[in-house]
């Protein structure tokens, strides 16, 4: 379960930033995470708990931003949208893709006061 270790790697984020800010709490986190990313939603909110115990995120509020995986072909530049990434085209069955959105996985903002 690599969720663990990203939910770790997000609690040293938001601690950084917490300090950089000067701030003494945490209230909110929102995440975004692509659909292609890799990470299951369920093992993440398993893992949060045990991650964020007796930090500054423990008590802050988790906002999760889900983003769809889009593509556009290299061979016909139709865009479309991914829910896995080995999907072809659906307008020419090509495997070649430029996957432009959907592997995201970034803290988009940390509310701290």
């Amino acid at each position: 379960m690599h969720e663990l270790s990203i939910a770790l790697g997000i609690v040293k984020i938001a601690e950084a930033e917490k300090a950089k800010a000067g701030a003494a709490t945490i209230e909110s986190i929102e995440l975004q995470i692509g659909t292609l990313s890799g990470i299951e939603l369920d093992s993440l909110d398993f893992a949060w708990p045990i991650a964020v115990k007796d930090t500054s995120l423990e008590n802050a509020e988790r906002k999760i931003d889900l983003v769809k995986g889009l593509a556009t072909c290299m061979d016909c530049e139709q865009e479309f949208e991914l829910t896995n990434v080995f999907d072809p085209c659906p307008l020419c069955n090509s495997y070649f893709k430029n996957i432009t959105h959907g592997k995201e996985l970034r803290v988009k903002a940390l509310e701290v006061n």
